[in-house]
């Protein structure tokens, strides 16, 4: 099993649903979906807690080696379950379409542009994978890197678009207008307080994400391949925790408009 197959966090396993969910016709961002979500934070749980006992404790490194044999099968079941993914991704991508909903320029492109790496990063998963299955005869590290530079790809973009949102937002917020109640009702004021501190938890996912993809580039490439084991479970686990929270967030609270 290739290193690279480890944790790509997949666009459609981590979106709630598939297209416009709201009665203004926005698109809904990542989140994840339980059973997906769980297998994911359940195998950076065993790879940190691993890792740990790998480093700190050497009575206890059988264990650790075990808890990283458990994370690995875990990232093959889902590297195989997201072989089932691509028609998902194809519909989100086609209703998001031009994002013509969208009422930001950049965050609209930004979107357009990162739904395009994640429509890619499945096929070159898919290569990756029937290569080190023996399925194809092809290098998989090649697909691997190429899988894992559009996932980061996908990561840089989202934080782009992410941080530009909350900038906006914390701009509307702290405009003149912004503090006039009849200008903006205090309902809509904790709106978008709420989609702030959601586009925040997003930056910070994404940027844990964003590290543990750089370090399976191959050697050479910023701090590629110099994460111990413990450390990208830590990134890993909080970035799923993030995205737990975030969903269980979301399902009680209606979503802000657009800054």
């Amino acid at each position: 099993m290739s290193s690279r197959e480890e944790w790509g966090r997949s666009p459609v396993e981590w979106r709630l649903d598939d297209g416009p969910n709201t009665s203004d016709g926005t698109f809904t961002r990542v989140r994840p979906l339980p059973a997906r979500g769980m297998i994911r934070t359940l195998g950076y749980c065993c790879q940190l807690v691993g890792g740990v006992l790998m480093e700190q404790c050497p009575a206890r490194s059988e264990v650790g080696t075990r808890l990283l044999a458990v994370s690995a099968q875990l990232s093959h079941c889902r590297t195989v379950l997201r072989l089932f993914d691509d028609l998902a991704m194809f519909v989100y991508t086609k209703q998001y379409g031009l994002g013509s909903e969208e009422e930001d320029v950049f965050v609209r492109w930004m979107s357009v542009l990162g739904n395009i790496a994640d429509q890619l990063y499945y096929p070159c998963e898919h290569m990756a994978w029937a290569a080190d299955a023996k399925v194809l005869h092809a290098d998989s590290a090649r697909w691997w890197t190429l899988s894992t530079a559009l996932w980061g790809l996908s990561l840089l973009l989202g934080v782009a678009r992410s941080l530009w949102t909350v900038l906006r937002l914390r701009q509307r917020l702290r405009s003149p207008v912004a503090n006039l109640t009849s200008r903006l009702p205090q309902s809509k004021q904790r709106a978008l307080e709420a989609r702030m501190q959601s586009e925040v938890l997003t930056l910070l996912s994404n940027l844990a994400d964003l590290a543990n993809a750089v370090h399976w580039l191959p050697p050479g490439v910023l701090w590629a391949g110099r994460f111990p084991p413990w450390l990208v479970g830590l990134l890993g686990t909080t970035s799923s925790l993030l995205s737990i929270y975030q969903a269980v967030q979301a399902s009680g609270q209606p979503e802000a408009a657009s800054p």
